[in-house]
């Protein structure tokens, strides 16, 4: 019996040719039968991956030939053969949108100017230094920090990773300056161009938690300074370090604990409701509040059941549930 893994990783790397590339790990992905998104950009690639254990290792082993990718970080989690429904290859003008492409330089040592890696283990030490003046700086968006976040943590009001420019223009992030402050993202790859805008800014002291928040896990699990579930980007949508978590959302209709996001009711609405199981069937055709908001005349429909997919790269954006 087939044993089932899923694959994330990201390598940062000038690519003179993204479309060759892009062409190169279709061929390369669908050879071995994988499935989910890659994304290539003059920035280097981005990848998360569903498929055989042994089909996977061959992927990986191959892509670490090319020069720009041998030293790729590859995180494995488990899988179930249906995280992904289709294979998805693209080139983009940016790994991660925050739709300033032209701002942040890589070359082949990576992003200029990003922010101190720091290691889980390198976490904690800063933190047992510093105390409670480091800062834990969601590189997100807000929804996936419903359901999880590091303890104490500042959760930017972002709907896409477009918006966090904006965000940090605004001047509300001005009294961290002077602070450590320390990003994180889900894989690691957000934090790479987050940490550099910071610095471009004026935030004095940044680091970057390398690896994200999936290597976090890894080594410490819920028993560090990680609170709840993480929010993933695949049929999964949520997963839980340990049988000790506890998911930090609530359901909207109840408010008891719950990790499960369940589409609106609107075709045309992309927003995640928190909703318990046991409320699920009450509010599966009804639309939610921003969508009434926006769109007050439309009609409740219930959309087919959606991919996966984020709004501008696979590490960011908001979702359609699947299978909810």
């Amino acid at each position: 019996m087939a044993t089932y893994k899923i694959v994330l990783f990201y390598g940062l790397a000038p690519l003179p040719d993204p479309v060759a590339v892009q062409l190169w790990q279709r061929s390369l992905a669908q050879q071995h039968q994988l499935t989910g998104r890659v994304i290539v950009s003059p920035q280097g690639i981005n990848a998360t991956l569903g498929g055989t254990v042994e089909a996977l290792k061959q992927y990986v082993k191959v892509t670490r030939q090319h020069p720009a990718f041998a030293d790729i970080d590859v995180k494995w989690s488990q899988g179930t053969g249906a995280d992904f429904p289709r294979l998805s290859v693209k080139v983009r003008p940016e790994l991660v949108s925050f739709g300033v492409p032209d701002e942040v330089e890589v070359t082949a040592e990576g992003v200029v100017g990003g922010g101190r890696r720091l290691s889980p283990t390198d976490l904690h030490a800063l933190v047992a230094e510093r105390g409670d003046d480091v800062v834990m700086f969601d590189g997100r968006n807000a929804f996936e920090a419903e359901i999880g976040r590091f303890r104490g943590a500042v959760v930017p009001d972002v709907r896409t990773t477009r918006e966090f420019v904006a965000e940090l223009d605004s001047g509300r992030y001005d009294h961290l300056r002077g602070r450590p402050v320390v990003t994180y993202c889900t894989g690691g790859i957000r934090c790479e161009f987050l940490s550099a805008l910071m610095t471009r800014r004026g935030f004095g002291e940044v680091y970057q938690l390398d690896g994200g928040i999936v290597r976090y896990g890894e080594e410490f699990g819920s028993a560090g300074l990680w609170e709840g579930s993480l929010y993933v980007f695949d049929q999964r949508m949520h997963v839980e370090f340990d049988g000790t978590a506890t998911s930090l959302g609530t359901c909207e209709e109840c408010r008891q604990a719950t990790a499960e996001y369940r589409n609106c009711a609107d075709a045309a609405c992309t927003t995640l409701r928190l909703v318990c199981g046991g409320c699920a069937p009450t509010v599966a055709e009804q639309r939610c509040s921003a969508c009434v908001a926006a769109r007050p005349g439309a009609s409740d429909r219930r959309r087919p059941v959606a991919v996966p997919a984020a709004d501008a790269d696979h590490d960011s954006g908001a979702v359609r549930a699947a299978g909810h």
